[in-house]
């Protein structure tokens, strides 16, 4: 079960960033059928929830659609090794720099709404090097 509500969160996060924006099943069916790959709108519901996933050709087809990795969209993993990020000056892990702290303090005084949106926009952010195919 756990693995068909993880399987429906990185299928959110790839409708959320992909090439369109999918809101609802009904939404996520039309546009799938359009692909040669029917499914129901009940269909797109399960996916959507975790309570069912697709056949492995309709993943992937979902991957190629929302070009992100099959094996990321079924698996959660990629084989991409990534490049080295390149910082301004290399520090001991988990010593963060004085505009870091004040960042952070910041953070800190938010509501919590807010705090959640800053949350969900690193978690976006972070996701390109992730799931984003390479050209």
């Amino acid at each position: 079960m756990d693995e068909k509500r993880e399987f429906a969160k990185r299928l959110k996060q790839a409708l959320k960033l992909g090439p369109r924006k999918i809101e609802t099943p009904s939404e996520l069916a039309a546009q799938f059928d359009l692909l040669g790959k029917p499914v129901t709108a009940q269909g797109a519901q399960k996916w959507l929830t975790g309570a069912a996933m697709p056949t492995p050709d309709k993943i992937a087809a979902l991957a190629k659609w929302l070009n992100v990795s099959e094996k990321w969209l079924r698996y959660g993993s990629t084989d991409e090794v990534q490049p080295p990020r390149r910082t301004v000056a290399m520090r001991e892990p988990h010593q963060p720099s004085a505009a870091e702290w004040t960042f952070l303090e910041r953070l800190r005084r938010m509501p919590e709404a807010r705090r959640k949106l800053v949350e969900d926009l690193v978690e976006h952010l972070s996701l390109d090097g992730e799931i984003w195919k390479r050209s």
